[in-house]
């Protein structure tokens, strides 16, 4: 066997027959039809939906408070949630529920 391939047998070695064919002119079958950003469909997100029991003063008036956080992480989310409250000028909250919604 020789050590010195042409860069024909190389190509064919490489890419097998789609590379001969793309050179006859024949496009594969993936370059015909490229997805755009329209073509494509944006997949169905998990959310997790957060609940809190929250208060601005200490055993005052309760809230329910709601925030739908873009994780499937617990942890994540309940710190979100937190966030979010405390920049609503809360300084109590308590987590009521966390539960996963589908979009």
């Amino acid at each position: 066997m020789s050590e010195t391939l042409s860069e024909q047998e190389m190509r064919l070695a490489l890419f097998g027959s789609a590379g001969a064919a793309s050179r006859q002119g024949v496009q594969p079958a993936a370059s015909l039809s490229p997805l755009t950003k329209a073509a494509v469909s944006k997949p169905l997100s998990m959310r997790l939906r957060v609940k809190l029991r929250v208060a601005k003063v200490f055993e005052g008036p309760e809230e329910v408070f709601v925030h739908d956080a873009n994780t499937l992480s617990t942890l994540i989310a309940e710190a979100e949630a937190k966030a979010a409250a405390k920049k609503k000028k809360f300084r109590y909250f308590e987590v009521a529920s966390i539960e996963p919604v589908q979009l």
